[in-house]
Parts: structure tokens; sequence; C-alpha cells
């Protein structure tokens, strides 16, 4: 399960950290279940990946993020993820890929991952003890947009790769573990490069979640690296179960309880709204100081400077409320 879940896990981190660079807290539950909310979406809907994606865009939103920052971390999530995969294929390029299937190195393999996986977690939830300092709005031009992104903590940069790289390793260990399990006859090699050509294949929105398209690439591509036929199927229905199908009704489910949250929090605004309203003529005032032949100076204190000055007396104001409403 720890592999399962793994990869949703580090997706989460990875968004959490690029959010937390830019200034913007986001609870690790709550960036779970927007992580598993989206891969509902992505895997059961047409044009999932795009309604995944303008979801995700909101939450950020909700959780304080302005519309570039909340646009760049959408947009910095999936390069940071497209660089890890292409140092994945990088990495099995240089590894050579013959000899026979030994269980003995993938259960390494496994473990391995799997060590480095919550070595990443531990690093990363002793960095979240660091509070960053928000970053500057990123502007709408180019450039004031490249200056924003270099503002953000090389911690930020370093950490959300290496959850991308988790992400990608998580997902390829969860196949090798089913792999093993089946006694699937292909190295550890070849299957490397299986997953690699099947997410390449994935990358194709024929499908909500690549749906069909998987499951008959990777099939396709486990018996033509030496694989039987049945274990192969076998394979390909157990990890599509574990890392996919049986996400969906989580998914769902964890979107449900984000959706009954948000709008139990928007009938607590609106009911503190309409209970702190005043009555319409509670604060009118239209005595006028006789002695002075002008509106009272402690009513038009609660006017704003604007209103304030054209009724005729402008309140004493701090330098910077000043400058905020006069500059």
């Amino acid at each position: 399960m720890s592999l399962a879940f793994g990869p949703l896990r580090h997706f989460a981190l990875q968004q959490r950290r690029l959010l937390a660079g830019f200034g913007v807290g986001m609870s690790l539950p709550r960036a779970l279940a927007v992580t598993v909310s989206r891969t509902a979406m992505s895997s059961s809907l047409p044009g999932g990946s795009a309604i995944s994606a303008a979801y995700a865009f909101r939450q950020f939103r909700t959780a304080g993020a302005t519309q570039p920052m909340a646009g760049g971390v959408t947009v910095l999530s999936g390069l940071l993820s497209g660089v890890a995969l292409a140092l994945g294929y990088g990495v099995v390029m240089v590894v050579p890929i013959g000899g026979v299937a030994s269980r003995a190195s993938t259960l390494a393999l496994v473990v391995t991952v799997l060590v480095v996986a919550l070595a990443v977690f531990a690093v990363d939830a002793r960095m979240s003890r660091v509070t960053y300092a928000p970053v500057e709005p990123l502007g709408t031009g180019l450039r004031a947009a490249v200056a924003g992104l270099r503002r953000l903590p090389p911690r930020t940069w370093s950490l959300s790769l290496l959850h991308a790289l988790v992400n990608w390793a998580t997902d390829f260990a969860c196949l090798a573990a089913v792999a093993t399990a089946l006694d699937l006859n292909v190295n550890v090699g070849r299957l490397a490069t299986v997953y690699l050509g099947v997410q390449l294949a994935r990358q194709v929105p024929l499908t909500p979640g690549g749906l069909g398209v998987v499951e008959v690439a990777l099939l396709a591509a486990l018996v033509s690296a030496g694989g039987a036929h049945g274990s192969a199927a076998a394979v390909v229905l157990i990890y599509r179960l574990i890392s996919c199908w049986a996400i969906i009704p989580v998914g769902w489910l964890a979107y449900a309880v984000l959706r009954a949250g948000s709008l139990r929090s928007e009938g607590r605004r609106a009911d503190g709204v309409l209970e702190q309203r005043p009555h319409p003529l509670e604060h009118v005032d239209h005595g006028v100081d006789q002695g002075r032949g002008r509106a009272s100076a402690a009513r038009l204190g609660d006017l704003p400077p604007g209103l304030a000055e054209e009724a005729g007396d402008q309140p004493d104001q701090d330098p910077v409320h000043r400058v905020m409403f006069c500059a």
C-alpha cells in the first residue's frame, strides 16, 4: 500500500511545497484530498486533465494564492514532472537492460525506492517548519513572471523536483513489485523501459486516464519483453487496479468531503456577514454641529477618506493609510 499511495503522496507534497515557496500554506491532508480528487477527475471524465487542472487552480486560490501564483504552481508542477520523467529516460538509457530476471534485484530496487521516498518525506516534513516570506505576486508579463520565479527559495525547487522523481519511482516500484509477486520473467531494466514507454503513450489524451490505451500498451510491451501472456495480463490488471481504478471512488469521495466543507465555510461566512451587517440607518448622522457649521467629525471619521473629504472634513490618518488611499 505504501507503493500504491506513494505517487499520490509525493505529488501532493510537490504542489504543497510550491505553494509554500510563494508563502501560501496548505495542510497535508487537504493537499492529499485535492490530489486524489484530481486523479479521479482525470481518470474518469472526458477532458479530465483540463478539468483536473482547473479544479486545482480553484483550490490553490481558496488556499490564499493569487491568480498568477495559482497558475504558476499548476504550470511548474507539470514542468517539473516532465523533467523528472526525462531524467528517468536518461537513467534507463545508460543502464544495461539485458540479463536474467532476478527476484532479489527487483526486491532490492523496491526497498531502495521505499527508503528514499521515506527520506524525502522526512526532509520535507522538517523543511515545513521553515516559514517562507511571501513572494511578491507574479507579474503579467513574461519578464515579471520569470523574475518572480527566481525569487522562489532554492529549497522549493530542489524538493519539488525530488518529489516529482519519487512520484515516478514509486509508481514504477509498484509495477515491479506486482511483476515480482506474479513471477513475471522480465528483468528490472526491461521493465523500466516498458514503464517509461507506456508513460509516453499515456501522455496522448485519447481516453480519460489512458483507460484502455495504457492496458493494451502495457500488456503488449510486457509480452514483447519476454513475459508470458497469462502473467503479463495479471500484472496489468493488478497494477492498474492499484494505481488507477481503485483510486477513482476514493477520489470522488474526497471531492465530496472537500465540497461539503467548502459549502459549510461559505455558509458560516454568510451568517457572519448577516450578523455583523449594521442597519442601513444605524450610523447615519443627519445632525450638524451648529457651532462649527459642518458635519460632526466623530461621524465623518467612520467614513472612507474620500467621502469624508467631500463632506467637509478630513479625519486623521496614519501614514500607511494615507499612502494606500491618497497616493
